[in-house]
C-alpha cells in the first residue's frame, strides 16, 4: 500500500552535492561485502582517559575491545535516530542538523520503499531501485550526522547510554570490538517491525516472509525452483499441481498486492515461457477476515474480490492457518469450522507485524508502564511512557494510529518540528526535553491523506480524502496514478529514474525471476 504524504521527495541540491554523496556511499547491494569497519572505528571517540574530562552530556562513544578514535564537540545536544525507516528519514530530511549532534544508527544501511516491495519479487522492478543509501539521504542534509551499521540492543537510561552490535562485516584482523556503547541527549526509537507468525506451527521453517529485501530473493527462488521441477516430464500430476500452488497468506494491502504481481507474471511472461505449465499454476489468498482489505472502503474491497475472481485467483476468506508442514498447510474455517489440509509449492506469509526485540527490551526498563506485548506505549506527544527524552513512532509503538507507512511519515514530520522548536527555545529555559516539547507543541494528530493499492491487471485502487468524504476509484486510470505517485514519492531523482527504467524493460522485455 502506497502511503500518501502532503511533501514530495528531497529536492536535489546540485551536481556537486550529487557527486559527494555517490562517493561517500557506493552501490548498496555490494555494501556487505566492503570492509567497514575503518569507517566505524573513525567516528568513535578518545580513549577512557579523555573521556574522564567530558561532561555528562557528552555523545561519547566507549569500545570494549578497541580504543575510541573520535570525539564531537559537546556545546550541541546529541539526538540519536534508531532506524532507518519511513519516520526516521523523515526527521532526517527536515530536521534542523546544525542544532544537535546526530547519529543515525541502523543495521541497514539504505532506505527501502516498502509499497514496491511485492513489485520486487516477480521482477517488475529491482531491488536495487527502491533502495536509497542512507549515506545518500545524510549527505544531503550535513556532512556532520553520523551513521553506524548496527543495531541497538541494549539501553541504560541512567546513563543515558546505548549499547550497539557492530552490524557490518570485518574480516578476522580486526573482528573484535564489535559491541560498542554510545551516549545520547535524546532518543527516538523508529525502528519499525518484523513479521508476526502468531505462534503458527512451521511459519518460521517453511514460509517465505515479506517484509525486508532479503525476502525478496528468497521468494524468487522458491518460486523459480517450483516451476523448474515442475517441468520435469517424469513427474507425477498430483505432485505438480502442488509445486504450482502458490498460497498467500494474510489479505491486507501486502499480500493482496502480492497475489497481484504473481499474477501478472503467470499472465504475461510465465504465459510466453512455460505455457504448458502456467495454466496449470494456482494462486490462493488466505485471509482470516471476512474480507480482504479491511481497513478500505466496502466497494473498493468488493471491486477487489470481484477483479481476483474473473483473474482464478481463490480467495479463503474467515480462514486461518493452523499449521504450516514442508508440502501441506492445514487452514481452518471459522465459518464451517472445518480443517482442511492444502498442498502447496511457494507460501509467502504477509499476516501481519509485532515489535523488535529491542522495543521489548525498552519495555522491560518500565514494565509498570509499559505493559503491552505489541510494543511500545507513546502518548498524544509521541514519548515513550514511563521514560525521559525518549521518543517512537511507526510499526514499533502501541497507539490509536493503525501501522502504517504514513503513520510514520507524518509522526516524523512532526517530531522533526518539535525538536526543531526546542533547540529554539532550550536555550532560554533549562527544562528536560519532554517537557518542553509537551508545553510548546500541540499533540500529534493524524490526518489520513489517502491510501493507494496494486490489485494486478494494470488496476490499483484508490481512496482519497476530499473534504468530510472519501472518493473511491479503481481501474486502468488509477493504475496509471499509482505509477505516478510511487515515482514521486521516490526518495530521489536516481530511484525514481531506476523505477522508470525497470517499468520500461519490463514492457519492452518481460520480467525476470533469476537468482544468483
Amino acid at each position: 500500500m502506497l502511503p500518501f504524504s502532503k511533501s514530495g521527495p528531497i529536492a536535489q541540491r546540485g551536481l556537486r552535492t550529487a557527486i559527494r554523496a555517490s562517493i561517500g556511499s557506493r552501490s548498496v547491494h555490494v555494501a556487505k561485502r566492503v570492509c567497514l569497519a575503518p569507517l566505524f572505528a573513525r567516528h568513535r571517540t578518545y580513549a577512557t582517559s579523555t573521556a574522564t574530562t567530558a561532561t555528562s552530556t557528552d555523545p561519547i562513544v566507549l569500545t570494549e575491545s578497541r580504543k575510541a578514535t573520535h570525539k564531537v564537540p559537546s556545546a550541541k545536544k546529541t539526538l540519536v535516530l534508531l532506524g532507518t525507516g519511513w519516520g526516521s528519514t523523515t526527521i532526517l530530511k527536515t530536521l534542523d542538523t546544525n542544532s544537535y549532534n546526530v547519529v543515525v544508527v541502523s543495521p541497514r544501511n539504505y532506505f527501502l520503499f516498502t509499497p514496491l516491495l511485492p513489485s520486487c519479487t516477480v521482477g517488475t522492478t529491482e531491488s536495487r531501485s527502491i533502495m536509497e543509501p542512507i549515506r545518500h539521504i545524510i549527505g544531503r542534509r550535513s556532512k556532520d550526522i553520523r551513521f553506524y551499521e548496527a543495531e541497538c540492543t541494549d539501553i541504560d537510561m541512567s546513563k543515558k547510554e546505548l549499547v550497539l552490535e557492530q552490524g557490518v562485516e570485518v574480516d578476522s584482523a580486526s573482528s573484535q570490538g564489535t559491541r560498542t556503547r554510545i551516549n545520547y541527549d535524546y532518543l527516538v526509537v523508529g525502528i519499525g517491525g518484523t513479521y508476526n507468525t502468531f505462534g503458527t506451527p512451521g511459519v518460521e521453517k517453511y514460509a517465505c516472509f515479506l517484509k525486508e529485501m532479503g525476502d525478496v530473493s528468497k521468494i524468487r527462488r522458491r518460486l523459480k525452483d517450483a516451476i523448474e521441477k515442475a517441468s520435469f516430464a517424469n513427474i507425477s500430476e498430483a505432485e505438480r499441481d502442488r509445486l504450482l500452488h502458490m498460497v498467500v497468506v494474510g489479505g491486507g494491502p501486502t499480500g493482496v498486492e502480492f497475489a497481484g504481481e504473481l499474477h501478472d507474471l503467470i499472465a504475461e511472461d510465465l504465459s510466453r515461457w512455460v505455457p504448458e505449465l502456467a495454466s496449470k499454476i494456482r494462486i490462493t489468498l488466505v485471509e482470516s477476515l471476512p474480507n480482504v482489505l479491511p481497513s478500505f472502503d466496502k466497494k473498493l474491497v468488493y471491486y477487489t474480490q470481484r477483479m481476483f475472481k474473473k483473474t482464478g485467483i481463490n480467495l479463503l476468506t474467515n480462514t486461518t492457518v493452523r499449521k504450516v508442514g514442508e508440502k501441506t498447510l492445514t487452514v481452518h474455517n471459522s465459518v464451517s469450522g472445518s480443517e482442511t489440509e492444502v498442498p502447496y509449492g511457494t507460501i509467502v506469509w504477509a499476516a501481519g507485524i509485532r515489535a523488535r526485540q529491542f522495543a521489548h527490551t525498552l519495555r522491560a526498563k518500565v514494565p509498570d508502564v509499559q505493559t503491552s506485548g505489541r510494543g511500545l506505549i507513546i502518548d498524544d506527544y509521541l514519548r515513550v511512557q514511563g521514560t525521559e527524552d525518549i521518543w517512537a513512532l511507526g510499526d514499533c509503538t502501541v497507539s490509536k494510529n493503525a501501522p502504517l507507512a504514513q503513520v510514520a511519515s507524518q509522526q516524523g514530520k512532526w517530531l522533526s518540528k518539535a525538536f526543531n522548536s526546542m533547540a529554539k527555545d532550550g536555550e532560554k529555559e533549562a527544562v528536560d526535553g519532554s517537557s518542553l516539547i509537551a508545553t510548546k507543541t500541540k499533540p500529534f494528530v493524524y490526518s489520513s491523506n489517502g491510501s493507494l493499492a496494486y490489485i494486478g491487471g494494470e488496476k490499483a485502487i484508490a481512496e482519497l480524502p476530499f473534504f468530510n468524504k472519501s472518493i473511491v476509484v479503481g481501474g486502468p486510470f488509477t493504475s496509471v496514478f499509482w505509477k505516478a505517485y510511487c515515482l514521486w514519492e521516490l526518495s530521489s531523482v536516481r530511484s525514481s529514474l531506476s523505477v522508470a527504467t525497470d517499468w520500461a524493460k519490463r514492457a519492452m522485455f518481460g520480467r525476470t525471476i533469476s537468482v544468483d
